[in-house]
């Protein structure tokens, strides 16, 4: 793991959540349980604070960070896409962020939301809706379809965070 304390400030990390050498959490960052951090990953709370939930996936080259003395909250259960960027903003419970997707600065994403692919949020995307496009505009509603096949994606990370990772992880350089 590559943590980091910045100012007095240390990451915290949850029980069973897998943080790779190559991800940086740096400073006032806490990590809930069972949570997948990919590689690549930047989280940085070094003049702001960032809070993830459990069960949240934090896929590669995902960037957190927050404004000065300002928070970013990512709630439990959370999916963040593949290159996606969080900066100064909250992401409630069981919402999906799609890959290269940003949410910007005190935008909120609802629980149960989906966010497309390069959506970009500045305000607030209600509960379980879908969103897509520049600026993210709502187009449809959130199925117990979609729910079930996202809680399957869920419990994959979650699993690899928490059983697979720590154990078949291995640099072989």
């Amino acid at each position: 793991m590559a943590l980091y304390e910045f100012e007095g400030k240390r990451p915290v990390i949850g029980a069973g959540s897998f943080v790779p050498e190559s991800a940086d959490i740096i400073g006032d960052v806490t990590i809930g349980e069972k949570c997948f951090i990919g590689v690549g990953a930047r989280i940085r709370g070094d003049y702001g604070t960032i809070v993830i939930g459990n069960r949240t996936s934090v896929q590669e080259n995902v960037v957190i960070h927050a404004r000065d003395g300002d928070r970013t909250t990512v709630g439990d259960n959370v999916q963040l896409g593949h290159g996606s960027i969080l900066h100064n903003c909250t992401v409630k419970d069981n919402a999906v962020v799609g890959v290269g997707a940003i949410i910007s600065d005190y935008a909120v994403v609802g629980d149960w939301a989906i966010i497309g692919e390069g959506a970009l949020v500045r305000g607030e995307i209600p509960d379980e809706v879908i969103a897509v496009g520049i600026p993210a505009k709502v187009v449809g509603q959130v199925s117990e379809e979609h729910k079930k096949e996202w809680l399957y994606y869920k419990d994959k990370y979650a699993e690899l965070a928490s059983v697979r990772y720590p154990r078949g992880f291995k640099r072989i350089d």
